[in-house]
């Protein structure tokens, strides 16, 4: 630049400084940050949040609030609570039952998976971890289901236990499946909603069947 050669920088004005950010107006949610926040700060605002997702799936109907803030906590916590209660205890098992907590895990979220990948095949607009957080948070009407079946069949193992269990089991079936299918229904292809449904019940209906053929050791 013409004369930059010429400027020069003169004893008394002073070189060192401070870059600062000026004030001004800013919304809590520009400068929204959870570094400073206490650890139970944390702990309690996702465990409120976990807690509404559950609400959600209990009150089904068409939303996004499982899509806009996902989580694998809430799936997380039912997967282990409903291979928990599976433990220990099948129609056809000859051992201590063992290897049925991993077959559960592995069942529950393999399925989520597939149909996962079978809903953005089709031509869905809902992320992989959006459907996982779904269909697991799905899970809860049939994890309340199991808990059911083992207090009825600490009555007894009859006709009576089983019908009673049926009942149940059939109920939260069609609970889990309406509500995945209510929060999912807007995100499927008009034309293509049936082959995304189909899986989601087949899904729910092995884990059903795992609940209603259980009798503890």
């Amino acid at each position: 630049f013409p004369g930059l050669a010429d400027v020069s920088i003169s004893q008394d004005i002073p070189v060192e400084g401070e870059i600062t950010v000026p004030v001004g107006s800013h919304s809590p949610d520009e400068d929204y940050s959870t570094l400073d926040e206490p650890v139970k700060d944390t702990i309690m605002r996702d465990l409120k949040a976990v807690g509404k997702k559950f609400v959600h799936v209990m009150y089904p109907k068409k939303s996004s609030a499982l899509l806009r803030d996902w989580d694998l906590w809430g799936p997380l916590v039912l997967c282990v609570s409903l291979a928990l209660m599976l433990q220990g205890g099948s129609a056809d098992s000859k051992d201590d039952g063992g290897p049925q907590f991993a077959e559960v895990f592995v069942i529950i979220w393999f399925g989520a998976v597939v149909i996962t990948l079978n809903s953005k095949l089709l031509g869905g607009t809902i992320s992989f971890f959006q459907s996982l957080c779904v269909l697991g948070y799905c899970v809860m009407p049939l994890t309340v289901a199991m808990l059911v079946c083992r207090l009825v069949l600490l009555a007894g193992t009859g006709t009576v236990s089983f019908i009673v269990r049926l009942v149940v089991v059939g109920a939260m079936f069609a609970w889990s499946t309406l509500a995945s299918t209510a929060f999912l229904a807007d995100s499927q292809p008009p034309n293509r909603k049936a082959l995304v449904v189909y899986p989601i019940f087949l899904f729910y209906f092995v884990i059903s069947w795992m609940i209603l053929t259980f009798t503890p050791q």
